[in-house]
């Protein structure tokens, strides 16, 4: 276990991340985001890799900002924020581009950039008694850097309101807006966990991958010639596999996929 962060590996085709700053709520600081970095960087290397899960220890699953990071930052020179910023950019950008599903455990309240790291999940599970906050312009900032994803994740018009509001919601309100795909109590938030890593391992690996490559790369383009073109080719080229052929032949052999651990 690091300082920052604990990472396990329980099979070779599973990772978890977890924050690891209970006693300040797992709120960011220049080292967490560091650790983040390097460790969705060397995960992305993994070809035996299926899925991450990212979750927290503690009540809180990320409270935002430190105290002590935002203490130093409001001396910092505009190139210094820059710079600090971008550090925050490039970790969101890094966790978001994982060639793997990325499952978050969301087990207490999420705020401001915890925000951003629950919105590049895929598939997102949290306890209903868990409350997301967009804070930030409650002390005159605002959620720059984690935008582009919670607008993605929430809703353009939901993050209208929450991000002008800093408004605290529930876990079920962000259920019904489509952020948060399944609610749990806190006895069964593991074990549904568990079971959508069960059933992510269960898939063809590569095809996952794609699956996911896919959903990023045509989500809101404009259907075109072009579009259609390319989404022909990438199912050509997935039929044409390895994985594609043993997965149809499982199929209609009536027989578990080869590709199952």
């Amino acid at each position: 276990m690091s300082d920052v962060l604990d990472v396990s590996r329980p099979t070779p085709h599973v990772a978890k991340v977890w924050l690891n700053r209970p006693e300040v709520r797992n709120a960011f600081n220049d080292d967490v985001i560091a650790a983040l970095t390097a460790t969705f960087t060397e995960l992305a290397k993994d070809e035996a890799l299926r899925v991450v899960v990212l979750g927290a220890h503690g009540k809180a699953f990320c409270a935002g900002a430190d105290l002590n990071w935002m203490k130093t930052m409001a001396g910092y020179s505009w190139d210094q924020n820059r710079a600090d910023a971008q550090r925050l950019a490039d970790m969101l950008w890094t966790l978001d581009q994982c060639p793997v599903p990325v499952i978050g455990r969301i087990q207490g309240d999420c705020y401001a950039g915890g925000m951003g790291l629950a919105a590049i999940c895929d598939v997102l599970v949290a306890v209903e008694g868990a409350t997301f906050c967009l804070s930030e312009a409650r002390l005159g900032l605002l959620p720059a850097t984690i935008s582009p994803y919670v607008a993605r994740a929430l809703g353009v018009q939901a993050s209208r309101r929450y991000m002008v509001t800093a408004e605290r919601f529930s876990a079920v309100r962000a259920h019904a807006l489509g952020m948060v795909h399944e609610l749990a109590t806190p006895e069964t938030l593991d074990a549904k966990v568990d079971e959508l890593v069960a059933t992510l391992v269960d898939n063809g690996p590569k095809a996952t991958r794609e699956c996911k490559r896919l959903v990023q790369d045509v989500g809101g383009l404009p259907i075109t010639e072009a579009l259609r073109s390319e989404t022909a080719r990438r199912i050509a080229d997935v039929r044409a596999s390895d994985e594609g052929r043993e997965g149809l032949a499982s199929f209609l052999g009536k027989r578990p996929p080869g590709w199952l651990p």
